[in-house]
């Protein structure tokens, strides 16, 4: 007797434009898989090697991946105890015959950031969530704890607006330009980050980011004008044209994500909003509903932080700005610069590659696409005991194996 067992509903990737230029996949036994494009594309082993490309076998059902995940990584799942901890223990049958030298890690979910630390501080813990120490919190750290191990970097998420081009008033390109113009990005960093945070387009800063624009032509661009005062007085003036002014503010919400990351910097952008005549309140709203909620576009404005999975123009480029792609949440869309995505894509040649991604991005920030305001740079600490800790420099997302980590005690 044969029993037909219905598929499980597995869900859309968001990432499912970094694949888009591969035609076919096929395997050679249990240890070969063969991935045929349609064009070259140096990037693709980076995407295939992020944190967030894992691999894990498709007969067992989603359902039970979100509760008793079953991958190839160096350790195991053992426990989750919902909003409490995560266990995890050695994977003997790593493919890295030697690794990992811990027996284990555990993982203690603490909502709020600064009782994490205080735990921290108190010894209760050997090292503290990667890139989850503000440049505020460090100096409690170091003073607390002066023993303790802190590695500030950048992390390639950034801070941006995003606007819904498709609900008015917010579909006139004039709107939106003025909204990039009152932006005083070195107010954020100076404000949130005691000036250790980052400038840049939609690639990640130099001299970490690979593909960053050079600062002489970041200045050429609307809104990066280091004379912000300047700039404002070009919005007064759009707005002015629209109807705008001391009497006539345009109202709206500012929807962000209700966690601290999101909310402070929407507090300044309101703001800054303010002085070209608009009356901004903040919505938080819940995480686990603000990704679908961006998804679908239900919003008009929003602050957002997007983080970079990989530092390659493929991986941001088609995720973020491509027509129709789930994670372009401002809907933009213009089909002769994604032409330009593909022919960066397949350049082999990296000077010239860096040159036209450049021209890309100087366009992204030209039409608004999703003004980049800054890129975050965040500390980890650890005990000294602690050993082989690696911090990544131009991903948040790449660094969690622990595969090389020990403890020296």
């Amino acid at each position: 007797m044969v029993i037909l067992i219905p598929s499980a509903k597995l869900r859309k990737n968001p990432r499912e434009s970094w694949y888009q230029n591969v035609a076919e996949v096929s395997t050679n036994g249990d240890f070969e898989a063969s991935f045929q494009l349609k064009r070259p594309q140096p990037a693709l082993l980076a995407l295939l090697a992020s944190g967030y490309s894992p691999v894990y076998p498709c007969h067992v059902a989603p359902a039970q991946m979100r509760t008793h995940p079953i991958g190839t990584g160096p350790f195991r799942f053992v426990e989750l105890k919902q909003n409490e901890s995560i266990k995890l223990t050695r994977n003997p049958d790593y493919w890295k015959k030697d690794r990992p030298y811990l027996d284990g890690l555990e993982y203690t979910i603490i909502a709020n950031r600064s009782t994490a630390i205080l735990a921290f501080i108190a010894g209760q813990f050997d090292m503290t969530f990667p890139t989850e120490v503000t440049i505020q919190m460090l100096k409690d750290v170091k003073v607390q704890a002066p023993q303790a191990v802190c590695d500030v970097e950048p992390t390639n998420v950034s801070t941006n607006l995003i606007v819904n081009r498709e609900k008015p008033p917010f579909d006139n390109p004039d709107i939106r330009r003025a909204m990039a113009l009152t932006l005083d990005r070195k107010a954020f960093i100076d404000i949130l980050f005691e000036g250790q945070a980052d400038i840049g387009g939609t690639m990640q800063p130099l001299p970490e980011g690979v593909w960053g624009m050079p600062p002489e032509l970041l200045k050429t661009i609307p809104g990066y004008d280091p004379d912000v005062q300047k700039s404002r007085a070009e919005a007064r003036k759009i707005m002015e044209k629209l109807g705008y002014g001391p009497d006539n503010r345009l109202k709206l919400k500012v929807s962000t994500r209700n966690i601290a990351q999101y909310r402070d910097p929407a507090v300044i952008l309101i703001d800054q909003l303010k002085e070209i005549y608009f009356d901004a309140e903040l919505e938080p709203v819940e995480t686990g509903t603000w990704f679908a909620k961006v998804a679908r576009k239900d919003y008009s404005v929003g602050l957002n932080l997007t983080g970079n999975a990989v530092d390659d123009p493929d991986q941001n480029f088609y995720e973020n700005y491509a027509c129709g792609s789930e994670r372009n949440y401002t809907q933009y869309c213009n089909r002769d610069l994604e032409k330009l995505f593909d022919q960066q894509s397949g350049e082999l040649d990296q000077d010239k590659r860096k040159r036209l991604t450049w021209e890309i991005d100087k366009k992204l920030q030209e039409d608004v696409a999703r003004p980049i305001i800054f890129f975050s740079r965040t500390a980890t600490c650890w005990r000294p005991q602690v050993k082989g800790v690696t911090i990544m420099v131009n991903s948040s997302y790449n660094g969690f194996r622990f595969e090389d980590v020990w403890l020296d005690r």
